[in-house]
């Protein structure tokens, strides 16, 4: 009798055992997913798979409750750290009287974006925040500049079109200079930019990222996110290289252009209450 008991526990410990064995391989398997749609607690790894071990929470994590976030700099929410007034004071600073991102660059239509692109907000921090913004404020003169200034000229004189990337072939007549919020520039951000967003081929209406003030945002999330979020992990310094790599002297001393870079950026986490961290320089 004792013993029939005693297999009866055992029985259930291991069925219990055999459930929680295969939770665990549910939850841990890849999964594929396009654009990051993974479910609620798995991250997506660089490769684009659903899991929840380091592979997939940790260096080059996507979304998700990512590793990403330094010490005294942990994941907040987009929304209630990019308020209102925090976003109208970056356009309080500007300068120049004919200001045209005045009405097109908004907090309503960065909202917008980050909404319809998830994936930019889903595990950021106020230190990252801080760093996005520092660059936006230097590309587009604090949300004044929609387009490069001198882009069309440069767009005249063949800059921007890169011949050795065949897969991103630049349409006669149009220019892939600066534009949006981060500036996109060249033809090899225009082409996967507009396939990977569902936006159409802005190869070949590249205008739309300066006429579509929510693409406008969209277009610099994706940007951030493809091409500089993992080069924050190493501090606010090499996204700068991954902006604009020319600003990079290689002398540990800052050019003007990524001094300015590092000013607002230490002014904009002062704003947000958050240390700047290490290595600010490129």
């Amino acid at each position: 009798m004792n013993y029939g008991k005693a297999t009866s526990r055992n029985d259930q410990f291991a069925i219990l055992l055999t459930t929680l064995f295969f939770l665990i391989l549910t939850v841990s398997k890849p999964v594929a997913s396009q654009n990051c749609g993974c479910a609620s607690g798995l991250c997506c790894s660089s490769a684009g798979y659903c899991g929840t071990t380091d592979a997939y929470c940790g260096e080059g994590c996507k979304e998700g409750p990512c590793k990403n976030s330094g010490p005294g700099d942990p994941t907040v929410s987009l929304e209630e750290t990019v308020t209102p007034e925090f976003f109208n004071s970056i356009l309080s600073q500007a300068t120049e009287s004919d200001c045209k991102g005045r009405g097109f660059y908004t907090h309503e239509t960065f909202m917008a974006a980050a909404n319809a692109y998830p994936s930019f907000g889903a595990t950021i921090s106020k230190r990252e925040i801080a760093a996005f913004f520092a660059h936006v404020a230097q590309e587009t003169g604090f949300l004044c500049h929609i387009e490069e200034v001198d882009g069309p000229a440069k767009a005249a004189r063949g800059e921007y079109c890169d011949t050795t990337k065949p897969e991103f072939p630049c349409v006669p007549g149009k220019g892939y200079y600066g534009r949006g919020a981060i500036q996109l520039s060249w033809n090899y951000n225009y082409g996967p930019c507009g396939r990977d967003l569902n936006e159409g081929d802005l190869l070949a209406t590249p205008e739309k990222v300066a006429q579509d003030q929510v693409l406008a945002f969209k277009a610099s999330f994706w940007y951030w996110t493809t091409n500089v979020r993992s080069s924050f992990k190493s501090g606010f310094g090499p996204t700068i290289k991954a902006v604009n790599s020319m600003e990079c002297t290689g002398t540990g001393v800052p050019s003007e252009t990524a001094a300015n870079r590092i000013r607002y950026f230490q002014d904009y986490c002062m704003k947000l209450d958050v240390l700047p961290g290490e290595n600010l320089t490129c």
